[in-house]
């Protein structure tokens, strides 16, 4: 009873104590101290007035509603040495007028003229004005962790999202069973035996096995043969993460599409997408945002750009679209999602002899808004396109005027206009691809035509106006028709075509920046292997399309992060 202890002159009718409790917890305290305080005739709150911990002395000031007698209830969970100063006292006869002030626990008291309507989480204060009694609430605010004030009619007071915190709550009050499961997923508390793998997991925190299916090691495949086909391929991982692969038949002229039938590619349904006239050429593929195929392609009879929308997963039918028929254009195609969900497509303009970005107005691209980024002199053939980290496309082509290799990168999302750059030159820059490596900057693989080398060019900052650039194979001549992609490790891979021993090779970075590589081939006398393109699988690892020997579709499937042939973990 605070009237009748060692203070003098304290009123036994006071309604609330203004207090201040200080904690001198020795040391050895256990963790998880708490005090919690409450009026003697009440309930003791879930909640703490003060944490302590070993060895510390912690203070808190708090408000206390007096109980029968002005008395107070105090609990302090462990042993410790406890202070409590009186501040001041609230009389028992004055009417609260304001809140704001007030954080944490707030008693309120229906009056004749104030109604309190509580449900759930949310109270509902309504002031009905007039009637007898010592005044008026004129305002009601709101403190920490609640939201809805100030109220001055009628209104409701609400847990402000995350204004409960943890501290808030004492030890252990919230365990398994508080945990609707139909929300929260319970802790996991087992596992699978050697030799399988999570299927699924319960409610509970239970687990479900399944034997894990063996990983497919290296392979090469000839999905394609019917004659003169495979050229100008482009290969993306669909949402089924299987491989989809676009590629021009030659023999009938037409543009086709290959969807692999597992991981590793060692099968696949064809599909002929666009058969009439002489059309198929410089294919790009990527998956939009809708989770079906979206290919960029040459229609060599209309001498247009032309793309194709697939109408399923395994792109066995499309719907097709011409973008650009200003002249001739629509050469070295490349196709990226740009960060609004709609694709970017990169292309030459031989009328003009420019780079031209095509904005999709839709998902299905069937029609663009069409830009010219670099008329300086021929330029634009090569392309490649990607996202940068900044959410902007990123450009890499070769300009054949200077014989120079460049980039541009897109000053909007649509690309209408863009800062351009020349990362390295003197007869350098064909088959370039670029990509975005895991330190979010743009790394392009591409060809050295003077020296016959492979070559990478690693961007100094987002807009890639400076850069790094490394030779990674000079050893015959080698380097074209190059693809890059960031493995599963986050660092770059390349497959590229070695002259020389009429191979295709691939280059594992050893490091972000590409400044050297892990050289490897895997196909030889692959005489035709145009236009290589690479993607990481579902697996984790590289999976490389490309025009291989006899004119037929081939796929190779890494069996490691390194893409070497016949290397098996021990």
């Amino acid at each position: 009873m605070i009237p009748s202890g060692p203070c003098p002159g304290l009123p036994a009718n006071a309604g609330a104590w203004s207090l201040n409790f200080t904690v001198v917890a020795p040391p050895g305290t256990p963790p998880g101290g708490y005090l919690s305080v409450w009026p003697t005739d009440g309930t003791q709150p879930i909640v703490s007035t003060l944490n302590f911990t070993s060895n510390s002395i912690l203070a808190n000031a708090a408000v206390v509603p007096a109980g029968t007698g002005g008395g107070i209830n105090v609990f302090v969970n462990f042993s410790t040495d406890l202070i409590i100063d009186i501040n001041g006292y609230y009389s028992g006869a004055g009417v609260v007028t304001a809140l704001n002030t007030l954080t944490g626990d707030v008693t309120l008291s229906p009056g004749s003229n104030v109604t309190i309507t509580p449900s759930g989480n949310t109270l509902t204060i309504a002031a009905a004005g007039g009637g007898g009694g010592g005044g008026t609430v004129t305002s009601v605010g709101t403190g920490g962790g609640l939201t809805g004030g100030p109220i001055t009619i009628t209104g409701t007071i609400s847990v402000a999202p995350l204004g409960i915190t943890s501290s808030m709550l004492a030890p252990g009050a919230v365990g398994l069973s508080k945990i609707d499961t139909s929300q929260v997923q319970a802790r996991v508390t087992s596992t699978c035996p050697a030799g399988s793998t999570i299927q699924s997991i319960g409610p509970d925190g239970s687990v479900v096995c399944t034997a894990a299916a063996p990983q497919a090691g290296f392979t090469l495949s000839t999905l394609d043969s019917a004659g003169n086909v495979g050229n100008f391929s482009s290969l993306a991982i669909g949402t089924d993460g299987l491989g989809l692969i676009s590629y021009r038949d030659s023999a009938n002229s037409s543009l086709k599409v290959a969807h692999c039938s597992n991981t590793a590619c060692t099968a696949a349904t064809l599909s002929t997408l666009d058969s009439p006239g002489d059309t198929g050429y410089t294919t790009s593929v990527a998956i939009g945002a809708d989770g079906l195929g979206l290919i960029s392609y040459y229609d060599g009879t209309n001498k247009d750009l032309k793309v194709a929308h697939c109408s399923n997963v395994a792109c066995t039918s499309a719907a097709l679209s011409t973008l650009d028929s200003a002249g001739d254009v629509g050469y070295s195609t490349s196709v990226t999602i740009g960060s609004d969900g709609l694709g970017l497509i990169s292309y030459f303009d031989y009328t003009n002899g420019d780079l031209k970005v095509a904005h999709c107005s839709n998902v299905n691209c069937s029609a663009a808004t069409l830009s010219t980024l670099d008329s300086v002199g021929e330029t634009g053939w090569w392309s490649s396109i990607t996202i940068g980290a900044d959410g902007l496309g990123l450009i890499s082509y070769w300009a054949y005027s200077g014989n120079d290799l460049k980039v541009a990168h897109c000053s909007n999302v649509n690309c209408s206009a863009a800062t351009l750059s020349t990362p390295d030159n003197g007869g350098v820059g064909q088959y370039s691809s670029i990509t975005i490596g895991s330190d979010g900057l743009g790394l392009i693989s591409y060809w050295d035509q003077g020296v016959n080398a492979l070559k990478v060019a690693h961007c100094s900052n987002a807009d890639c106006t400076s850069s790094a650039f490394s030779t990674l194979d000079s050893t015959t001549i080698v380097g074209k028709y190059t693809s890059i992609t960031v493995g599963g490790d986050g660092l770059g891979l390349i497959s590229y075509f070695d002259d020389t021993n009429d191979a295709v090779k691939v280059a594992h970075c050893s490091n972000v920046a590409c400044t050297s590589a892990t050289l490897s081939s895997l196909d030889g006398g692959s005489y035709l292997a145009f236009a290589t393109s690479i993607a990481i699988g579902s697996d984790g690892f590289g999976l490389i399309s490309y025009f291989g020997t006899d004119s037929d579709l081939k796929v190779a499937h890494c069996s490691n992060a390194l893409c070497t042939p016949y290397v098996r973990r021990r």
